[in-house]
């Protein structure tokens, strides 16, 4: 956008800002009036000093024009300080003004779509860019007072004295307020470019904080690295392009502060032939030197600092729901592509967002997935990334804070009262369930009641031994004493009873199974049976993976990795996602090892 845009924007907030604070406004001009006072008496008071005074012979006459002239000196300190005053009630207003309304453009964005990345760019609004608009704001409007109603006491006065001096200062003088005026508009986009940058390295540092551990744990820091060092060096380069333009500035702020001056001294002998005293020639020097360009160097720096800074950061409080990097990254697509028809899926999330709390992170953050009946999927990815927390909600024990999760074409959640074994699903979690009671119970516990099948019924004795056969458990049943024999569950180990109840599963009606890392203390040669054998049931078979090793069984992969989710075979996703890439790398050394 144009500076001419930006202004278009900002221009009817301005003029509703200002027209609400005519009191300030009418106490700051009062007090800025009488500090220009200071500055006729001050050119005047030196020029009448000379020639009425002390150059006609008259000391005590110039004496009482410089006592009147210092007199205009305290009489602009005690200007000053009303001048100090006035601007408190115009700044402070305007940054609580600020702070309002990035507090309601916040919440405005949340109400209006809920799903999207939540707003990082508002911390900086809030907080950096409040006070800087309230400091440019303040150092803007103190030094365009100043230099008005000073180059108003100025200018009177040297026409007062010799209109004609404002032929030999004023062409100059306009000279460099020209060629600084022409640095704005570029340094306005810089700024701009600048400040976008800043939001978008604030977004992205405190997305990769919020997962530091685990890109440490996964061997993730070149990627976390890549993602942040092309916006520092961004703003490095704009950092460089805004010193240029500094320096063109400073280039021009001599212009407009030493040029009148040594037109005043060139002219000098051309002013004297044409009866212009002495006085008034260093009046009007004086005027020059120590009113007029003070002045004009302090606005033509607050206007090309504060002045584009402030109307670059206001620009972002204009729009209620104004879009930030992040919404810029919401609109890219994060979920997987659907595969498959929906109608036939046996489960499905759309656009699913579920967070641990209103003000927490989302672990899953508008997340589509799609998984086909009889398909065997696996879900990998750093810890805390969200994998136990999509079976959760696949299990119906977690609802999402926005979207919807399907099970077999229905909601995920249960039906109020319902008890007994879900009919849809069965999810094992990594802490295996065992209780005292016999072998056969501990493995038909999951089959027991109504089901969608005629296998729903508790198994018989063949159906058992064949779920025995198939995952292995021949050995520890026989150690066990047999179907009858009693299980004390402190008696056996983790591996062993995460075995038991992969069996049970195996044996489950159930046509979705979810493993939560339900193998993480088996072998892997027992893992990859017992993974074999539920996969080749009927039914669909989602497991969150430990291994690579059990990713590569799968028919898909699900890579959560806290940025985006992306979907595909073991053989095609080390192509797509950095993170599965180092995860088989990291595997494969393993095991060549």
């Amino acid at each position: 956008m144009t500076e001419a845009g930006s202004w278009r924007r900002v221009a009817p907030e301005a003029r509703r800002f200002l027209r609400g604070r005519k009191g300030a406004l009418g106490k700051l001009a009062g007090w800025s009036l009488l500090e220009s006072a200071h500055t006729f008496l001050g050119g005047y008071g030196v020029a009448r000093a000379l020639d009425d005074g002390f150059l006609a012979g008259r000391t005590a006459t110039g004496l009482a024009w410089l006592a009147a002239a210092g007199a205009g000196a305290l009489l602009g300190g005690l200007a000053l300080r009303g001048v100090f005053a006035g601007l408190a009630d115009l700044v402070e207003p305007l940054r609580d003004g600020l702070v309002r309304r990035a507090v309601r453009q916040a919440l405005d964005r949340a109400v209006a779509d809920p799903v999207r990345a939540p707003d990082t760019g508002a911390v900086s609004r809030l907080t950096q860019q409040t006070e800087m608009a309230r400091d440019s704001f303040a150092g803007l409007v103190l030094t365009a007072r100043s230099f008005v109603f000073t180059a108003v006491g100025a200018l009177a006065g040297m026409a007062a004295l010799a209109p004609v001096l404002l032929l030999i200062v004023l062409p100059p003088l306009l000279l460099g307020a020209a060629a600084f005026l022409a640095t704005l508009r570029p340094m306005a986009s810089v700024q701009r470019r600048s400040l976008d940058t800043d939001e978008a390295l604030s977004d992205r540092v405190g997305a990769l904080g919020e997962g530091l551990r685990d890109i440490v744990a996964c061997g993730g820091q070149a990627a976390a690295r890549a993602r942040v060092e092309p916006l520092i060096a961004t703003q490095e380069r704009l950092a460089r392009r805004l010193a240029r333009w500094a320096a063109l500035r400073t280039l021009a702020l001599g212009a407009a502060g030493r040029l009148p001056v040594i037109a005043l001294l060139v002219a000098t002998p051309w002013l004297l032939g044409r009866g212009i005293t002495a006085g008034t020639l260093a009046g009007g020097l004086t005027y020059v030197v120590q009113a007029l360009l003070p002045a004009l160097n302090s606005l033509m720096t607050a206007v090309g600092s504060a002045g584009t800074r402030l109307l670059v950061v206001l620009e972002r409080f204009c729009d209620p729901v104004s879009p930030t990097p992040a919404d810029r990254r919401a609109t890219t697509p994060r979920a997987l592509v659907h595969t498959g028809p929906q109608s036939a899926a046996a489960a499905e999330l759309r656009g699913v967002t579920f967070a641990y709390g209103p003000g927490a992170a989302p672990v899953l953050d508008a997340l589509d997935l799609v998984v086909r009946p009889g398909e065997h999927l696996a879900v990998v990815g750093p810890s805390g990334i969200g994998k136990s927390t999509l079976t959760a909600l696949l299990a119906g024990m977690l609802s999402p804070d926005a979207g919807t999760v399907l099970v077999a074409g229905a909601a995920a959640g249960r039906e109020p009262g319902a008890t007994g074994p879900d009919p849809r699903r069965t999810l094992l979690p990594q802490q295996a369930y065992v209780f005292t009671g016999s072998v056969r119970e501990n493995l038909t516990h999951l089959s027991a009641g109504p089901g969608p099948g005629p296998g729903a019924c508790v198994p018989g004795d063949a159906q058992v031994l064949r779920a025995v056969s198939a995952l292995g458990l021949e050995g520890l049943v026989e150690r066990l004493g047999g179907l009858d024999a009693e299980v004390s569950p402190r008696h056996l180990s983790r591996g062993e009873s995460q075995h038991l109840a992969l069996a049970a599963a195996y044996l489950s009606p159930a046509p979705l199974l979810l493993l939560d890392e339900a193998t993480c203390h088996l072998d892997p040669r027992t893992e990859e049976r017992a993974e074999r054998a539920l996969a080749d049931r009927s039914g669909t078979l989602v497991v969150v993976a430990h291994r690579v090793s059990s990713a590569a069984r799968a028919d898909r992969v699900l890579v959560l990795d806290g940025t985006r989710a992306v979907c595909g075979t073991h053989a095609e996703l080390p192509a797509r996602s950095p993170l599965y890439r180092d995860l088989v790398g990291r595997w494969n050394r393993t095991t060549d090892e």
